[in-house]
């Protein structure tokens, strides 16, 4: 019995015309292709056109294959971008993965605490704190120091904090904390000559001659105890100074000790010479071995201006009514520090009536010095304290009865008021005549030096050379 009109063996034929028709489309195709990438070889494109596949990277983290995988790699960085850090912000508290050594500068602002916890290392901070007073110099920074660290992970394993460019303090990592070392770096010492001649002030004159402010105020200390740079400085006077300028692998990183000076003043000359004598005391001698070093100074302000000298009838400028002014008032900008004028010890200090805040200061069995109008006291200063001529002990205000900020000054031989300005003060120590050989020798090279460095020798020099060249 049939079911169809055909049977199996006439449904054969259509079958092979079937897989036949795709024989010729799956050979077609073929031939297609190959033309197509005939054509594209031998098209007139540039060779920059054809972009090859570009090797493998070098790191070990392969691409996923199915990433597209850029044809150019990317531009090298710049050399100086391998010195620098992200300057994205870093969040408080996440840690840094660094892999290098990092390079902290201090920026004005910046507290320890804060640029530790920028870092994500605030609890390493702790651990470098508890060591107490070995790392005391950490809790004060200032800006263009710097902190150089080493970490691993969210841990210190180095810290070198450069205080200065010859001092630092290192931090090794222990197992359980950090290690402290101090290092001093010694720089050299070469001896410069500086010199000049006041028009307007000693300070404008020091600077156009390229002294620093530290340098001008030591020069004043120097010959503070015979010259009166307050109201004795006059234009035409004029100064020599023969100084250490300190050098760290052939950079200069600042001066040192001021070796030996001169000082013209109202015609009169003087000079002092550094010198360590053969106790290992340190001071400055005049060139006869007499130290430079009295017992009082006559100013204990540097470079103010007296504003009121001592007087037993003067008006007084708020009650207007004579009394005697029994002290010498100098006019200084308030904060201004004020000096012990001898070495002593402090008997009062406190807020006395009219003189405001004041400070007096016994020396010996014949001396007092009185110290009045301040507007705070310097640390260390307490009643029974003892403190060195040349120290800050307050600084310049107008507590009590004042028109300005100044400091009322006032000195006492038994109890008795003399004129700061014009009291004879005690005699100076001199050098054991044993001495004074040595000293002369010693000194020798540095008289010459002064001699040839004068300003007066310095012009002549440059006329002679200008006419010369002419």
């Amino acid at each position: 019995m049939r079911v169809s009109g055909k049977t199996p063996r006439q449904g054969i034929p259509f079958v092979y015309a079937i897989a036949a028709l795709l024989a010729v489309a799956l050979i077609t195709g073929s031939v297609f292709n190959t033309l197509s990438s005939r054509t594209l070889l031998n098209d007139n494109r540039s060779p920059e056109a054809e972009v090859p596949f570009p090797p493998p990277p070098e790191s070990p983290v392969m691409p996923f294959q199915d990433e597209v995988v850029p044809a150019i790699p990317p531009e090298p960085p710049r050399p100086e971008a391998l010195l620098e850090k992200p300057a994205g912000p870093v969040v408080a508290g996440q840690p840094l993965q660094h892999e290098t050594d990092t390079t902290i500068v201090v920026k004005k602002g910046d507290t320890l605490s804060g640029i530790f916890n920028r870092l994500g290392l605030y609890p390493e901070l702790n651990r470098i704190l508890e060591l107490g007073e070995e790392v005391r110099e950490l809790e004060t920074i200032y800006p263009g120091q710097k902190l150089h660290l080493a970490l691993d992970g969210d841990r210190i394993t180095y810290l070198d904090f450069e205080s200065s460019k010859t001092r630092s303090l290192r931090l090794y990592r222990t197992e359980s904390s950090f290690t402290a070392e101090k290092l001093n770096r010694k720089p050299a010492r070469y001896l410069h000559a500086a010199a000049g001649i006041i028009s307007s002030s000693l300070y404008r004159a020091g600077r156009s001659a390229g002294l620093s402010d530290a340098m001008i105020m030591s020069l004043v200390r120097i010959f503070g105890w015979d010259i009166d740079f307050t109201r004795h400085i006059q234009e035409g006077d004029s100064f020599t100074v023969v100084y250490e300028k300190l050098y760290l692998d052939e950079e200069e990183v600042g001066t040192g000790d001021i070796i030996a000076a001169e000082f013209v003043n109202a015609g009169k000359t003087y000079r002092a010479y550094r010198y360590t004598d053969l106790s290992r005391q340190t001071d400055y001698y005049s060139p006869d071995g007499k130290s430079m070093r009295k017992s009082f100074l006559r100013a204990p302000v540097s470079l103010a201006h007296i504003s009121s000298h001592f007087s037993l009838r003067r008006r007084h400028p708020i009650l207007n009514v004579f009394r005697a002014h029994k002290g010498v008032d100098y006019a200084a900008a308030t904060g201004t520090p004020i000096m012990a004028s001898g070495t002593g010890r402090v008997i009062f200090r406190g807020t006395r009536g009219q003189y405001g805040k004041t400070i007096i200061l016994k020396h010996g069995d014949l001396y007092t010095t009185l110290y009045a109008h301040m507007s705070r006291y310097a640390r260390g200063t307490g009643v029974g304290s003892r403190v060195k001529q040349g120290q800050t002990i307050g600084y310049v205000g107008r507590t009590g009865l004042a028109t300005g900020p100044h400091l009322h000054y006032e000195f006492r031989i038994n109890g008795v008021h003399h004129d700061p300005l014009k009291v004879r003060l005690p005699g100076t120590r001199s050098l054991p005549d044993s001495e004074l050989e040595h000293f002369r020798m010693d000194i020798q090279p540095l008289v010459a030096q002064l001699d040839e460095n004068t300003p007066h020798r310095l012009a002549m020099q440059e006329n002679q050379e200008g006419t010369y060249s002419h």
